[in-house]
């Protein structure tokens, strides 16, 4: 995995490079201690993610990730940082960052929210490949994959099918769903701020980012209920993400029936988003 590291404390992208170099998958492209510099090399460098100090001079780190996004909205961010203010926190996860490393660097931290980052982006690649074979009409080699990867290439699948994989939220569903899996585990039963090194403000910013794409995928499915009312895949996600009264409001809202549509439960898409697998 290809990394650029922003700081203007010299001191700190070398802490990190020693650390994310450590495993010979990863590669430290670019190294920046002023935002100008990183914003001209990282246009023109081939990166999959980004470490970036919060308080940078000249153009702040979020800033700098709200440009970025704009021109390579693949990027994926973890923001350095030991401000506390979870004011600026709600503002960097708003901005469109994974995850806080805090300052003083954890050796543990760095490892365990890189690999979280890199996981999400290799399933999303993979799954997306497989997904494009099988929409160009080839046959993905199902009895090549192991039982556990199967279920892992079904999630993008079904987000897919719900029309929510461009949704900000989207790569959350996919890395709670892995968690989920991984661990044996229901919905409420994740302790998300160990999970996430996050306050309770910061989960409440990944929650309403989740429900905004699961709302979505509300409406899509509400849309296709209209369309074609008798299709056994849109009736069993109705049922299984969503409860088929949810649906059915959505689509007599979406007629003009309701004065407001279908209601969205994270733990019961969730849920029944582990089951389809």
């Amino acid at each position: 995995m290809k990394f650029y590291i922003i700081d203007d404390d010299p001191s700190i992208p070398m802490i990190l490079r020693q650390i994310l170099e450590k495993s010979l998958d990863n590669d430290v492209v670019g190294i920046a201690h002023s935002s100008k510099k990183a914003l001209t090399d990282i246009m023109v460098t081939d990166v999959d993610i980004v470490l970036i100090d919060l308080l940078m001079p000249e153009i702040s780190g979020i800033e700098l990730i709200k440009t970025l996004k704009q021109f390579k909205p693949a990027l994926r961010f973890i923001m350095i940082s030991q401000v506390r203010d979870s004011e600026l926190r709600a503002q960097a996860y708003e901005a469109g960052i994974e995850f806080f490393i805090d300052k003083p660097i954890n050796v543990v931290e760095v490892k365990t929210v890189t690999e979280k980052v890199i996981q999400s982006i290799q399933m999303a690649n993979k799954l997306s490949n497989i997904q494009s074979l099988v929409g160009a009409g080839v046959a993905a080699p199902v009895q090549s994959v192991d039982q556990q990867q199967s279920k892992k290439e079904r999630v993008l699948s079904i987000l897919r099918f719900l029309g929510i994989t461009s949704e900000g939220g989207s790569s959350d569903i996919i890395a709670i769903n892995q968690i989920m899996l991984d661990q044996h585990l229901n919905f409420k039963d994740i302790d998300f701020n160990a999970t996430y090194h996050i306050d309770e403000r910061e989960k409440k910013i990944l929650f309403q980012r989740i429900r905004r794409a699961i709302k979505t995928g509300l409406t899509n499915l509400a849309t296709i209920c209209l369309d074609d009312m008798g299709d056994e895949i849109v009736v069993e996600y109705a049922n299984s993400l969503y409860e088929y009264k949810n649906v059915r409001n959505e689509m007599l809202y979406l007629q003009g029936q309701r004065s407001s549509g279908g209601k969205t439960s994270l733990q019961h898409f969730f849920d029944g988003l582990v089951q389809e697998m």
